[in-house]
Order: structure tokens, then sequence, then C-alpha cells
């Protein structure tokens, strides 16, 4: 992901350049989060009902006249530390793991063919999950904050939930629904990232490398993102809002939520989850560029902080 040019930074350099773009762009994206995550678990196993958000706008305008920004900003802090794991692991690792297996199956690093995207996917994913299983407690605690209509009532502090959360059930209370985070975060990493990279590389040969590049590879990746993981993510939102029970397994929520809803309940919420997707991804990964030129800057000149 770092530009060709330069020398590669250390694993902690690239986490922490990670884990600071995302912390920037989850600032400005976790009001939509909150209303993905609302239209994602309204009518949830019950078709033809009355729904309280008809879309993204509606959704916002609602929140904010009832709970004001408060309301759409539920989860800020603990979405900061979920973005520090999951982003930091997730970005900070894709690179190091891509090399790896880059050295091992391609001869040419340059190479643009089907063999490259499926170094990128795998290794995506490998990082994707890591960041995912690492983040879930943090996660289940975000999604029940988001999907809760306080309406000016105290809103429920994210580590003493988490405590009770493990007095309640251990540390299986603590990662409920973390299978269906690894799927959602495993596909959505191995598309995001290859799609980016693959496009960064292929654009690049047109584009001058910059924030021009940085963006359209970000765009591209963020429309694929939203196609492919939608349904996952709908999954994931909604074992992590139930406290068990209601769905054995990720494949068990989609199954009956098909059956119950209809195929297009797996994409609920779309709009807003592009809408949160396409910011977040432009703003976190043409961050991350400029966050790993400073990193680089730094590490060249005091060097002895480099593994």
């Amino acid at each position: 992901m770092s530009p060709s040019t330069d020398t590669p930074v250390s694993k902690l350099g690239s986490f922490a350049a990670a884990g600071a773009a995302a912390c920037v762009a989850v600032t400005f994206t976790n009001p939509i989060e909150t209303v993905k995550t609302r239209l994602q678990l309204q009518g949830e196993l019950v078709a033809g009902v009355s729904r309280l958000y008809s879309g993204p706008a509606q959704a916002v305008s609602l929140i904010y006249r009832t709970e004001g920004l408060r309301g759409l900003q539920q989860g800020l802090a603990c979405a900061y530390a979920y973005q520090i794991l999951l982003n930091g692991s997730r970005l900070g690792l894709y690179d190091p793991l891509r090399a790896a297996l880059g050295g091992c199956v391609l001869s040419d690093r340059r190479t643009y063919g089907t063999a490259a995207l499926a170094v990128n996917a795998t290794a995506g994913a490998a990082a994707g999950m890591i960041g995912a299983a690492l983040g879930s407690p943090l996660q289940l605690v975000k999604t029940r904050m988001q999907a809760l209509a306080h309406g000016g009532a105290p809103l429920p502090a994210a580590w003493p939930t988490l405590v009770a959360l493990f007095k309640d059930r251990g540390v299986r209370g603590l990662y409920q629904g973390v299978d269906a985070a690894l799927l959602r975060t495993g596909v959505g990493s191995a598309v995001q990232l290859a799609v980016y990279s693959h496009a960064k590389e292929a654009l690049s040969r047109h584009v001058p490398d910059g924030m021009a590049l940085y963006t359209l590879a970000s765009a591209l990746s963020s429309v694929a993102v939203c196609i492919a993981m939608n349904p996952f993510d709908v999954a994931m939102t909604r074992m992590y809002h139930h406290r068990g029970g209601l769905y054995r397994g990720p494949l068990d929520c989609l199954c009956k939520t098909v059956r119950q809803e209809g195929f297009s309940a797996l994409y609920k919420g779309h709009l807003a989850q592009l809408l949160r997707i396409a910011p977040h991804t432009i703003l976190c990964l043409t961050l991350m560029e400029q966050a790993l030129r400073v990193v680089r800057l730094v590490e060249n000149r005091l060097p002895q902080i480099r593994p």
C-alpha cells in the first residue's frame, strides 16, 4: 500500500499509521454507521411491518431531532478503540503479509494477473480476520449502543458493558458473534484491499502518484466492498445485537433472514453502507498513505526503532 519507491516501514509503524488514519476516518463516518445499524435491525425476521426509518437521509434527520448529535455519534469512543485494533492490524499487517505471500508465489512483484489478485485477496482476508478477532468485543458493544434509541436517557458506557458481559457469560459472552465478524471482515478486507491494491497498480500507469490516484482506487474498492460484504454485515449486526439463542451462526442467520424477509433483506442498509464505506475507505486509505510517509521519515532518521 505504501508507494513502491519508498523503503518499507516497521510493523509497529504500519500499525500506528493505520490506526491513526482509521480513527480520523471513523470520526466522520460513525453517524452513518449508527444509521446503518438501525436500518439493518428494523423489521428483523418479520415481513411487511411498518418501519421507523425509510432511508439514510430520513434516519439521520429523525435521530438528530429526537436524540441530538450524541445519538448519531453513539459508541464513538468504542469505535476509536475498535478501529485501532481492527484497522491497525488489518491495514498494518496487509503489506507484510502480501510481501510474504508474494515472495512465495510471484516471480515478479509487479505482476497484475490472477495470481497477484489472489495474493492480495488472501493477504487482505487474513489481515482482516486477525483484526476482527482482536476487536470483536468492542464491535459487539458498539453495535448494541448504536442500536439503542435513548431519546435523552443516559447511555450505557462501553467499559461497564464489557465488564457486565464478562461477569454474565465470561469470554464466550464477549465473543458472541465473532464467527460472523470473521466472515464479514474477511470478505470485506479481501475485496477492499485486493481491489485497492490492484486498482492502484493498474491506474498508476495512467495517473501520477498522489491523492487523485489513492482516491480513485479507494472509490473503486468501496463499491466492490459494499456489494460483497453487505449480507455478512447484516448477519454480524443481528448476531451482535441479540443476547443469544435466536441464531446458531452466521449462515443460520442469513438463511432465516431470507426465509422470513426475502433476499432483499440481505441488502438492508446497503445505501447507508455505501455512504459509510466510500468516505471511510477514501479517508482511511489516503490518510494512511500520508501517515506512512511521515512514519517512514521518522524511522529513516531514527533507524534504531526498526526491528
